[in-house]
């Protein structure tokens, strides 16, 4: 590992531990020539996944635009930024284990709509009127009678 201040090879490792998300290794380095710490992390490489679009298209899986769109269904909601975070994670680990690299924009809105609904009425029925495509007011009384 190359010294970001003065691009020594030559570093060692003080100190390893698993990372706040539990999926990487934090490591504090020190360099042998100038002396200074930093801190490293290793993740293992995800492979990609492929998001097919509703009009067929195939775009990559962002868990950013993932993360974004519940963002936008839990505004002004009691719900927190890390139960956003570990629903992010959850989806992109289901999706992950799954054996295709492909998966449908329609699996991706109806595993956050399962779990938005165990969370946050207000924020699934938000999701679901982006995600469902609501025209009018009846679109809205017929996804709350069949649901709730």
């Amino acid at each position: 590992m190359k010294c970001p201040f003065c691009t020594n090879d030559d570093t060692q490792v003080l100190e390893s531990r698993t990372g706040e998300d539990g999926h990487s290794i934090r490591r504090r380095r020190e360099c042998n020539k100038c002396g200074k710490r930093f801190t490293t992390y290793e993740e293992v490489k995800r492979s990609v996944l492929w998001v097919i679009k509703k009009d067929g298209k195939r775009e990559a899986f962002d868990r950013e635009k993932l993360r974004r769109g519940i963002l936008r269904s839990i505004e002004k909601r009691p719900v927190s930024i890390e139960l956003v975070n570990s629903v992010v994670e959850e989806i992109e680990r289901e999706l992950l284990k799954a054996e295709s690299e492909e998966v449908s924009s329609k699996a991706i809105g109806n595993a956050v709509l399962r779990r938005l609904k165990k969370i946050d009425k207000v924020a699934w029925l938000r999701f679901a009127s982006v995600y469902l495509e609501f025209e009018d007011l009846k679109d809205f009384e017929k996804v709350i009678s069949k649901n709730i």
